[in-house]
């Protein structure tokens, strides 16, 4: 690639993003980046677990072994990672790194608020946090309709809704993330029985997002007091290029303390409502880049992300079909994960 570099902002995914679709995708990517993965494989071994790469071609396909938190977190860090370090820097600059949920973890480790070593540490623990104390789960429901505008008044119903179970006796129901044209509710299994009962079927909506904990909501209190004992602030270094977290808030470089973003990273973040969608409008309205790259695997945040500039009718974007010939005459929006956009990344 050569000529005039363009600006990007980088979309770090999060847990959900590897599925029986993207099987072997670290060997058909990153067989060049041995250091890294014999790095990510030498710490795994260290604590008694598969190594990413052997997960990676494990077949067949399992859904209980590849959404554990304790392998799904590892391996979709590794394949991440490995696609952020194969951006065409003579291409791109990249001007910001935010993420969704777990992605906020990978973002640090883009930014160089984590070194490699400590990135994997704190996502391998949380990992492993996730699967042994997991609790509760995560409900799915659209909030645009099949052009991707928001639905009038469908926001304010499912919080009213949510409000309403959540003061049920032994019920705790909360808002997970704002997930563009998607709303991820987190709550105990007595309050999601209910919700599952009370939202209207939309094939193939409510649905339950399988081996999700109540993440993003009080319900994750005990981990995030554990994974404040566990990971110390001393993890945290400056970061080099500026972050956009949960809350929309951009963290610069040499303005940020690394102890508060250790701070969020191990308290709010964990226990508190994520908005994607804020960050995704707050990244493009802040920086004005001119792609943003999704790193793989797979695509999960391509649509919402969308339909999160949809929203806020970012560049014209008023619907799906907006966006798709906007796609078709000049590419805003890459996703590392499908072959024919990230030709266009590398």
């Amino acid at each position: 690639m050569s000529g005039k570099r363009k600006t990007a902002v980088v979309i770090c995914p999060g847990r959900g993003s590897y599925n029986k679709s993207e099987l072997g995708y670290l060997h058909r990517h990153h067989s060049d980046k041995a250091d890294l993965l014999q790095a990510v494989d030498q710490y795994r071994h260290q604590q008694g677990q598969i190594p990413v790469g052997a997960l990676d071609q494990t077949e067949p396909y399992s859904r209980e072994l590849f959404n554990r938190g304790d392998n799904a977190s590892s391996l979709i860090y590794a394949c991440a990672y490995a696609d952020f370090l194969s951006i065409d820097r003579e291409h791109f600059d990249i001007v910001a790194v935010t993420g969704n949920s777990m992605g906020w973890y990978i973002a640090l480790a883009c930014a160089n608020a984590l070194a490699p070593r400590n990135a994997m540490q704190l996502i391998n623990s949380m990992g492993n946090l996730m699967h042994s104390q997991q609790t509760g789960g995560q409900i799915i429901y659209p909030l645009v309709d099949e052009n991707w505008n928001c639905i009038p008044g469908r926001h304010q119903a499912l919080i009213k809704l949510r409000d309403k179970i959540h003061a049920h006796a032994e019920c705790e129901l909360y808002t997970s993330i704002e997930l563009g044209g998607m709303l991820v509710f987190a709550g105990n299994q007595a309050a999601l029985k209910i919700l599952q009962s009370e939202l209207e079927p939309l094939s193939p909506y409510p649905m339950r997002l399988s081996g999700h904990g109540a993440f993003h909501s009080p319900i994750m209190q005990a981990i995030c007091a554990q994974a404040r004992s566990d990971l110390d602030a001393n993890l945290f270094s400056q970061i080099d290029t500026p972050l956009i977290d949960g809350r929309g808030n951009n963290w610069q470089p040499w303005a940020t303390d690394p102890a508060e973003l250790w701070d969020y990273t191990l308290g709010e973040q964990i226990t508190k409502t994520y908005n994607f969608t804020l960050a995704v409008q707050n990244s493009v309205k802040e920086f004005s880049p001119e792609a943003l790259i999704i790193l793989g695997p797979g695509n999960s945040l391509g649509a919402v992300t969308a339909q999160a500039l949809i929203d806020i009718n970012w560049q014209g974007l008023h619907s799906k079909q907006d966006f798709s010939n906007r796609q078709a005459r000049d590419p805003f929006i890459l996703s590392m994960g499908l072959e024919e956009q990230r030709s266009l990344c590398i």
